[in-house]
């Protein structure tokens, strides 16, 4: 027997986000900025494994803490 399938989401915090944009211009195809320069995550689905390593290195790197990377189960 395998174990459940799953992925991973990523969050933005919007109270915490700062605003330094370190996420924006390291990972461009996972997040964007909104109008008064806080960050947004761009996908709203599932992340691939590439994708959840990028968010994670994002998390990393945010100075306020306002990534974070969820796994979810199917």
């Amino acid at each position: 027997m395998s174990a459940p399938e799953g992925g991973s989401i990523v969050t933005v915090d919007q109270d915490l986000c700062m605003g330094s944009g370190y996420c924006v211009v390291q990972h461009p195809d996972l997040f964007g900025a909104d109008a008064d320069g806080t960050a947004v995550p761009l996908m709203a689905a599932t992340l691939t494994d590439a994708q959840a390593q990028g968010a994670a290195a994002a998390a990393h790197i945010c100075p306020a803490g306002a990534i974070e990377v969820h796994h979810t189960s199917l």
